[in-house]
Formats: C-alpha cells, structure tokens, sequence
C-alpha cells in the first residue's frame, strides 16, 4: 500500500501549469454536472473556452466551481490529483482578452464556435500525490511547452 502526501501550492501551480486537458464541476438545476475540458493558465487563473449555451456558460458564471487535472499509473498503483476551487467569471473585456491571446490562448478540441472565455481563480488549491519517490513532474504524458 503505497501512502499519500499532500502537495504544495508551488507543486500544485507547475502540474496545472503543464497540463492541457481536465475536469470542470458546475452545478445545475438538475444536479451536478462533471465537463471534460481543455484549458489553459493565466498567472493564479484556469481559463476555459466554451459557449454561451453550454452547461458552464449557462450555469458558470457567479457560480463556485471545481476544476481537476490528474495523472494515475495504474501498473505502479500510482498517481497525482490537483483540485483548483474558485468563483467562475466570463471575461469579456476586449483588452483582457487581448492579453490572454498574446500568451496562450485556451484552445478548444471540439469543433463549432466557442467565444466565451470562463475564468475559475485559484481561490482554494489542493494537490495531492500517491506513493513517495518519485517526481508527478518527470512522468506527464503530456507538457505544454509555452
């Protein structure tokens, strides 16, 4: 049985920060909803493009939502889970906007178009990392490089 330990922020913000796809948590009439999604970083901020009548686009904005990123080896009964909470806002001024296609613009995988952008801010950062001696780092499948 391998233990768990708790990752810090600094840890938590360089596996977010690598990442390229996870889960975002809303809440809706009906229950909760869990959305595969594709994302990008913006300094202490998960941004997420979508549409206005997606699940998250209705029901995101105001809304406190919970986003995930995550890595399990299943062989080496290992892995490594970041949870980010915060308050979701929809950005919409065109400077901001701007800004954020300077650096790394959240491009969406699924086609159609998808213009609003959807800002979760760190509000509350979890990680934590299953079985010790080895680096979360070091065993991505995947990197964003810029």
């Amino acid at each position: 049985m391998h233990t768990t330990h708790d990752l810090s922020r600094e840890d938590c913000a360089r596996l977010l920060n690598a990442g390229v796809a996870g889960r975002v948590a809303v809440g809706t009439p009906t229950g909760p909803h869990i959305v595969p999604v594709n994302y990008a970083v913006d300094e202490e901020s998960i941004l997420i493009r979508t549409t206005a009548y997606s699940l998250l686009g209705t029901y995101g904005r105001g809304a406190l939502l919970c986003f995930e990123v995550d890595q399990f080896d299943y062989e080496l009964k290992r892995g490594w889970s970041v949870v980010v909470r915060g308050r979701g806002s929809f950005v919409d001024d065109q400077d901001e906007l701007a800004e954020i296609s300077r650096h790394w613009e959240p491009r969406p995988w699924a086609t159609g178009q998808r213009n609003l952008v959807v800002r979760i801010p760190w509000t509350e950062v979890t990680g934590r990392q299953l079985g010790g001696g080895w680096d979360p780092w070091e065993h991505l499948p995947v990197q964003r490089l810029a």
